[in-house]
């Protein structure tokens, strides 16, 4: 067999994690081989936040077009030119990527190699080139980070159906007439939303009984009224039994509260969770194993079971979040070339879900911190009491944090509002810097912001 060619490190994925990892070893003086099947930048730059937030933002255009009326601006009627939107997403996604690309191939230790790898030993790695031609490497260490795709459900009948995934439905070049998803969280119904403001007419399909299961009940109830305001219909508490194929569109059959029925759509979109890139690693080959769901377990340095193996992103498993990725990368970056201990443990993970409104979230739900029990105080205040809100109009939702009842810091908060990613990470700052609640409180912001609000919000707990 040919002798393998040596480099300190091998990444497996150009991702958000991967790539500047890379990228950091190489800087650092490591002999380091990038190993990428299809695109650098992972799924956030090719098919997930890049893409999706773009045609966010189109969508949201088109919403605020139709609402011109109620600013006293005179619009005719709104369409929607789907082939633009897509055209502007590749155009950025393709800026993204190459900048990506340009910024890795600027390291002289670095080597990108285009094709996909599995393991043929603990330290060893053998990559089908998009040639055809094989390579096999052998590497110190080895870094995981090959991601996850679209899950695909097993439904009977969807296999012969053209369904669409969070990926193709992006390339779309006409707008639906009526779309079926199938699955109300984050994805589901960002592109839920995305697509009624496009024009088509949206039909949610979700088989637990709130959207978003993982936030408070509170939230999901507020979210599921603000997508039924934007002419959504919801069918909760209710699972697809077959999809088949007629006159040219999808017919679903679903089971719910009401009994059986149908849902006729002429797109079917699949927006069921992911599933990880791990079945053609050929991982046992490395010693290693998967959990029952696919994911690499790693422990809080990233380590995997096998020494010198780590694996880091949305294929360990945990919250698939690119800025978690990212900081996985910079816990190896600590360990690895700075000598340091950084770990997983106690991280934030803050996310934003970017309907519209959006909902940032940090730190602990209600219901976790009863989970937990825990003595805390509850602010809530909706959107109609901000005065920024009032001003453009922009009043659906409301705001709530935790604070401890016992040193006045603050456990978590659930942000739906406009901008409401950003003021999340307000808060997150104060939670960082352990501050008192009273620090927002009695805080002078610049009027009129929606920050400014955190005035009145931490003020409900002094009642």
């Amino acid at each position: 067999m040919t002798k393998p060619q040596h480099f300190d490190a091998i990444v497996i994925g150009a991702g958000q994690g991967g790539g500047p990892l890379a990228a950091g070893l190489a800087r650092a003086g490591w002999n380091t081989a990038l190993v990428e099947r299809e695109h650098v930048g992972g799924t956030c730059v090719n098919v997930g936040c890049t893409p999706t937030k773009t045609m966010v933002a189109s969508a949201r255009v088109a919403h605020l077009a139709r609402r011109a009326n109620d600013y006293g601006v005179r619009a005719g009627p709104v369409s929607v030119d789907q082939s633009v939107v897509r055209q502007r997403k590749r155009a950025i996604v393709e800026s993204f990527r190459s900048g990506s690309r340009r910024g890795l191939e600027r390291w002289e230790q670095l080597e990108l190699i285009m094709g996909e790898a599995r393991f043929a030993a603990p330290n060893e790695v053998t990559v089908e080139l998009d040639d055809g031609a094989t390579l096999l490497l052998s590497g110190d260490k080895i870094f995981i980070n090959t991601g996850t795709r679209a899950r695909v459900p097993d439904i009977p009948g969807l296999g012969s159906v053209p369904y669409l995934t969070s990926t193709s439905v992006m390339e779309l070049a006409a707008v639906p007439q009526h779309l079926a998803v199938l699955g109300g969280g984050y994805i589901g119904l960002e592109f839920g939303q995305m697509f009624r403001r496009f024009g088509s007419d949206v039909t949610l399909i979700h088989r637990r009984k709130h959207l978003l299961p993982r936030e408070d009940a509170d939230v999901s109830e507020e979210v599921a009224n603000i997508v039924r305001n934007d002419g959504l219909g919801l069918f909760l508490d209710t699972q697809a039994k077959r999809v088949s194929r007629v006159n040219g569109g999808v017919q679903i059959a679903v089971q719910g509260p009401e009994g059986d029925h149908t849902v006729a759509a002429s797109h079917l979109l699949v927006a069921a969770g992911r599933v990880p890139n791990t079945d053609r690693l050929d991982l046992t080959a490395a010693g290693l194993e998967t959990d029952e769901n696919g994911f690499i377990p790693v422990n809080e340095r990233l380590e995997t079971r096998v020494q010198g193996v780590y694996a880091l992103g949305d294929v360990k498993g945990g919250p698939a979040f690119t800025h978690i990725a990212y900081d996985d990368y910079r816990i190896l970056r600590t360990n690895l070339l700075d000598g340091g201990n950084a770990t997983t443990e106690g991280r934030y993970v803050p996310y934003t879900v970017f309907i519209d409104p959006q909902l940032g979230r940090v730190g602990l739900s209600e219901r976790q911190a009863q989970s937990l029990g825990l003595d805390f105080h509850v602010a809530k205040m909706p959107l109609t009491r901000v005065a920024r809100a009032l001003e453009v109009d922009e009043t659906r939702g409301f705001m709530k944090v935790l604070v401890d009842a016992q040193d006045g810091t603050i456990l978590g908060c659930a942000i739906l509002s406009i901008e409401g990613g950003e003021i999340m990470s307000l808060i997150q700052i104060a939670m960082m810097g352990g501050l008192h609640y009273t620090a927002l409180r009695d805080a002078t912001f610049a009027h009129p912001t929606l920050a400014e609000s955190l005035n009145s919000l931490f003020a409900q707990l002094d009642t």
